[in-house]
């Protein structure tokens, strides 16, 4: 095992991991499940132990408390750390379910069902602009639009800002990454402070002038006689923009270029458009969307025969756990008629993403109209580009010839 060891079985910043991170989980949870890494945190990489450990209420989310963490990040009192001791993702308990049960209706499946029309409409115009030919960029003019737009619309901020939100959402969703460069950071802090500033500013238009949106929502809402305040209200938007808007994007990405790699799954999928909402499934379990959640034991854990000392820190695999052969037969391969899917990507407990099922529903609306639309969807190179995040798993670009269908 030392010798082993040394060789480093996970490392996040291997630049292998960001082309392609599986053959590393597979040696990782084939050599050790359970594993302390030689940077000081704990690597769980297999299905039962990651499921078991996101429902753990002896794991916290409060990682902005730990001052390694903070000063990672710019410092307690930077912009970023500030903000994320009031996202709902980092607080546990009463102060967690105090925001989340405020926005949770905004999410819930028949508020969602509602959208459907809108969401339709938005893709109806993107599709219509994508066009046919060689070489279309699928992410910058698909899988990135649809989201921003969509959550824009669902926040209350001007569609026609959604390129600087994207922008913004990009350089502020490092947060949550194990290790950061000096300029990453400092990118980070300052597209937050001026993405706080600019919502913000909507905010107050909202408190004169309520429209049926999230704004107004968290503006005027009240849990137990108390309101949120401002800073809590951005805040939170901010952590929106980041959940509603990341999680599909590569969700989009990803599943597409699985397709293209398996063009039997892409046959059975045209021959069979009613798997789609499966294949959606499968597509998050075989190249998740959000590789990692991290934790925090506040007590002594037994996990997978391993003891893990409170006050340690934990990074859950999901992408590793999703393709665990102990819990799916031939996990490496993809399979839309694959039965039983319960992905972790998206997390589980009471931090289960609170965006999972709209992801899903624009997933599902953007597979079945581009399936419908082209009768051939082609990679135009082999090369493919990922986006230099180390939770976040996406595209930066893919690259397709497409077809008309007749």
């Amino acid at each position: 095992m030392d010798a082993v060891q040394q060789e480093i079985l996970y490392n996040p910043r291997d630049p292998g991991m960001r082309s392609d991170p599986y053959p590393f989980y597979a040696r990782l949870r084939e050599t050790e499940p359970v594993h302390l890494t030689p940077y000081g945190f704990w690597a769980v990489s297999g299905y039962k132990e990651t499921a078991a450990l996101l429902r753990d209420n002896r794991l916290t989310s409060e990682f902005h408390r730990d001052p390694k963490w903070a000063e990672h990040r710019g410092g307690w009192e930077s912009p970023v750390v500030s903000d994320t001791r009031m996202w709902m993702l980092m607080l546990d308990g009463a102060a967690h379910r105090r925001i989340r049960g405020i926005v949770n209706p905004v999410f819930s499946a028949r508020s969602i069902q509602q959208m459907v029309p809108k969401i339709e409409e938005i893709l109806e115009r993107i599709l219509a602009d994508l066009g046919s030919g060689e070489g279309i960029d699928l992410i910058d003019s698909l899988a990135l639009p649809l989201p921003v737009t969509v959550i824009c619309g669902l926040v209350g901020l001007p569609v026609e800002d959604r390129d600087q939100c994207r922008q913004w959402t990009e350089a502020i969703g490092h947060v949550v990454d194990p290790a950061l460069s000096e300029q990453t950071q400092q990118r980070m802090n300052t597209a937050l402070v001026e993405f706080r500033a600019y919502i913000t500013e909507h905010l107050a238009k909202r408190r004169s002038d309520p429209q049926d949106d999230i704004l107004s929502r968290l503006a005027f809402a009240e849990v137990d006689g108390e309101r949120l305040s401002d800073d809590e209200i951005v805040a939170n938007v901010l952590l929106l923009f980041n959940a509603g808007h990341e999680t599909t994007v590569n969700l989009i990405g990803n599943g597409m270029l699985a397709l293209l790699r398996n063009p039997d799954q892409l046959q059975i999928l045209r021959d069979h458009p009613e798997l789609i909402d499966n294949a959606i499934e499968e597509f998050v379990r075989y190249d998740a969307p959000v590789q990692l959640v991290a934790r925090i034991a506040t007590a002594d854990l037994e996990v997978g025969g391993r003891t893990i000392p409170a006050g340690s820190k934990l990074m859950l695999l999901l992408g590793a756990a999703n393709r665990d052969p102990r819990r799916y037969a031939h996990a490496d391969r993809l399979d839309v008629r694959r039965d039983d899917i319960k992905p972790l990507s998206f997390g589980g407990g009471p931090h289960f993403c609170i965006g999972t099922m709209l992801g899903k529903v624009e997933g599902r609306l953007v597979f079945h109209e581009l399936l419908d639309r082209y009768s051939r969807i082609s990679l135009t190179t082999e090369e493919v580009l990922w986006r230099p995040h180390v939770n976040f798993r996406g595209l930066s670009e893919l690259r397709v010839d497409l077809v008309h269908s007749s």
